[in-house]
Order: structure tokens, then C-alpha cells, then sequence
């Protein structure tokens, strides 16, 4: 069953950046430092704790001090040194005023845009963050923050903050084939990204690590499959339906992003292909799509009961949805509430649980480049629907991110970011950690 979650907020002016390898550097500048000080006193403040002077980050033998050559930078670098020599890291004692355990409750509601920095202050720091404990942690304590990653160029990725309205890139895709000639799906789950192709002899999946800004081989599903739905909760994923080896599938799949294993699940009712998948109210939904014969589009959808293992098939759930000659149907799900994102009319819908229909609430953001709903891009983002599309501005693109909190009245979409990239977007996935 799925837990309420915490989502935190920060406001902040919008900037850009790439984001930084986890690799310590030499010496943190007395910004970041600042800024992480300040910002544990405050979480110390809210866990109750009495701030009569400034939260000392480091300890004394590891107190940074202006100047190159100091006597702080050698004790680290030597302290770095041994624990590389050792193999292993201490941190039994990050801040020496307050303890480990403090520290790390701390650090959980430090906003993890600021892990980076975190990162750079010493070797124990370092590990901490690299590990996944405090996500881990952040997990049991519903403490969850989104960030929004989007390809509109070819093997590049870049993530946006939108507590912070803050751009970032990260690292790109290596450049397999694959991934450069045809589609690709993605979905975030834990602190990983998966990409999914297909190469001409088999499947291929890569796996970015929010952990170390890297991509590396993942791992295969049992059954490799391609144009599928899929959706994340925590550190799980479920994919189901899809094209395989053997045409169109009625079976679904279990990954678990920290084992980075994939358990097969029970098979649907119906197989199908191009379709979407969602959780809502502790169940997973696959919806739309088409069937194996003669590409009958499929009004019905499906309901999987995580606790019973069983699937439940809902007729006309799709019915008056975007039919199968475009992109699988763009639904997004805030506060256990279902909405579509209908490409044709430039509409957005609401589902109506009891009466198993659809309700028009108003207008899409209409001026982005779209394909029959391909290169669009209809997320939830903590309490925000998000709506994710491409303009050309004198011959160059331009991606928006827009928003909007759903509530009883007409849609009234803001632009939360812009960014100087591709105009069309070819995948989109939403982190949660």
C-alpha cells in the first residue's frame, strides 16, 4: 500500500548548471558552507534542538579556514588519505557538536539539491550521500522531493528543480545505436533512471545513477519487451504489456531499483501494446493501448492489486481518451485523482471514479510541437500536474515546463521553467526521492 509523502519546498531564484560528479573536491567555498551550515541549524531548529551559536559542520581537526595550504586542507586531504587506505569510511561522527545520529536526522530535511554540497565537505560526508542511506531514510520518514529529467536532444539529458526553478544536466548517454535511431521509453524509480531500447539482434537498458551521475548497463527483464506502461512508487516499478520477442504481451513485471532485480507478475486479462500505466489509491493501472489482432484500439483498462496478486479488468476506462493512432494516452495521477492530457482537442480531463467517465476541465498549454502527442510531455510533479513541450524561437528550440495545482476551478497554467534545448521532447520521467 502506498504511504502518504511529505513533499518540501524551497524558493529560490532560477539558475543553471550542470550537475557535478560526486568527486570531493580540494576545499568547499565558504558558500556552499554557509549555506549547508544554515540550512541544518534550521533543520535542527525544527527537530527542537537550541541554536545559540552557528552549527559547526565539520570537526575541529577538519575546519576549513581561509587560505590555500592551511592546516585544515592537509588534515582532511591526510584524513581522505587513510580512509582510502583503509578501504573503508568513519562516520560515526559528522558534526562533532551534535553526533551522527543527529546530523543524519538533520540531513534528511536538508533539501537534497544541497547533497551536492553536502558531498564536498569531507570524506564522511562524501560517503554518506554516495551510499543512499539518507534516501533510504528520507523513504521510511515520507520526506519526498521530485526533480524532472527530460531528453530533447539525442543521448542528452537534463533535470530541472522545480522547488528551486533550477536547470541542470547531467551526464549524457553513451552512444549506442539504438538510442540514436529509434524510440526509447525511460522511467524513474529509487534514485535510477531506465532507458529502454532495442537494438537489431536484442533489448538494451541503461541505468543512470543519481548516486555517482553515471550510466551503466542494466539490468534485462525477464520478458525484454518495448512500447510498454509503466509506472514507479518508491524504489519499485512495474512495467506491463508491450511488443516482444513474439508479438504483442498480456504480462507484467516487478523491479526493485535497490536489488535491481525484476520478479515476473501474474498476467493481465488482456494483452496490449503502446499503453500507459499509473498508481492510484495503492493500485497499479494499465490503460489503452491496442490489441494483438487486426490493432483493435482497447477502451478498457486493468487494476493490479499489489496485496492479492490479481488483476481487474475495467471496461471503457479509455473511452473518450486519444484513440491508438498517436501516442499512448498522457495521464498523470495527483493526490489519487486521475487526469489525461487529451493531444487532439488541447484539453485537459479528469476521471470520475464513481461514474466511470471523463470530465472536461479545460485547455491544455497549446503552442508546443507536437506529432499526435508524440514530444509531449504530461507528468505529476508532488501536487502539480506538469506539462512539458517544445516551441521553435528563431531557429532554435525551446523547451517549457508549465504547472498547474489542480482544484475546483478552470486550469490556469504557469511556466515554472524555460531552457534553451531541443523542441520536441522525447522522453520525460519524474524522480521521487
Amino acid at each position: 500500500m502506498l504511504r502518504d509523502q511529505q513533499v518540501l519546498t524551497l524558493d529560490s531564484a532560477s539558475s543553471s548548471s550542470s550537475a557535478p560528479d560526486l568527486t570531493l573536491s580540494e576545499k568547499l567555498t565558504s558558500g556552499s558552507s554557509n549555506c549547508v551550515s544554515e540550512s541544518l541549524q534550521v533543520a535542527w531548529s525544527e527537530k527542537g534542538g537550541q541554536v545559540k551559536a552557528p552549527v559547526n559542520c565539520y570537526s575541529k581537526k577538519n575546519k576549513v579556514c581561509s587560505g590555500s595550504g592551511s592546516p585544515a586542507i592537509e588534515s582532511w586531504g591526510s584524513e581522505m588519505e587513510d580512509a582510502d587506505q583503509n578501504g573503508e569510511v568513519n562516520t560515526s561522527e559528522l558534526i562533532g557538536g551534535i553526533g551522527r545520529e543527529l546530523t543524519i536526522s538533520c540531513l534528511l530535511r536538508l533539501p537534497r539539491s544541497y547533497y551536492y554540497d553536502v558531498a564536498s565537505v569531507n570524506r564522511s560526508f562524501y560517503s554518506l550521500v554516495r551510499s543512499g542511506e539518507l534516501y533510504r531514510l528520507r523513504r521510511e520518514a515520507r520526506i519526498v522531493e521530485q526533480m524532472i529529467y527530460c531528453s530533447c536532444n539525442v543521448l542528452e539529458w537534463d533535470g530541472f528543480d522545480p522547488c528551486r526553478q533550477r536547470w541542470f544536466s547531467i551526464t549524457s548517454m553513451p552512444a549506442i545505436e539504438c538510442f540514436t535511431l529509434a524510440d526509447k521509453e525511460s522511467l524513474a524509480v529509487g534514485t535510477n533512471i531506465l532507458v529502454f531500447g532495442r537494438r537489431v539482434e536484442a533489448h538494451v537498458v541503461l541505468r543512470y545513477s543519481l548516486l555517482t551521475n553515471s550510466w551503466t548497463t542494466g539490468e534485462m527483464m525477464n520478458t525484454p519487451r518495448c512500447l510498454f506502461g509503466s509506472a514507479s512508487f518508491g524504489e519499485k516499478a512495474i512495467v506491463a504489456g508491450g511488443i516482444g520477442e513474439n508479438g504483442t504481451l498480456n504480462s507484467a513485471e516487478l523491479y526493485d531499483s535497490e536489488m535491481q532485480t525484476w520478479t515476473t507478475l501474474p498476467n493481465m486479462n488482456r494483452a496490449r501494446q503502446m499503453c500507459s500505466g499509473f498508481f492510484m489509491d495503492g493500485k497499479f493501472y494499465v490503460i489503452g493501448g491496442k490489441a494483438e489482432k487486426h490493432n483493435e484500439i482497447l477502451s478498457c483498462a486493468e487494476e493490479f492489486d499489489l496485496e492479492n496478486g490479481t488483476w481487474r479488468l475495467i471496461p471503457d476506462m479509455a473511452q473518450g481518451l486519444n484513440g491508438g493512432s498517436g501516442a499512448p494516452p498522457l495521464v498523470a495521477v495527483v493526490n489519487n485523482e486521475l487526469y489525461a492530457a487529451d493531444y487532439a482537442s488541447k484539453e485537459v480531463k479528469k476521471y470520475d471514479k464513481e461514474n466511470n467517465a471523463w470530465i472536461t476541465l479545460g485547455s491544455l498549454p497549446g503552442r508546443y510541437t507536437s506529432v499526435h502527442g508524440w514530444g509531449l510531455a504530461f507528468r505529476s510533479c508532488g501536487d502539480m500536474l506538469i506539462v512539458i513541450g517544445g516551441i521553435s524561437v528563431g531557429g532554435s528550440g525551446v523547451i517549457e515546463i508549465c504547472s498547474w495545482v489542480p482544484n475546483n476551478g478552470l486550469p490556469d497554467w504557469k511556466i515554472i521553467g524555460t531552457h534553451h534545448s531541443g523542441s520536441f521532447v522525447y522522453n520525460c520521467a519524474v524522480m521521487s526521492c
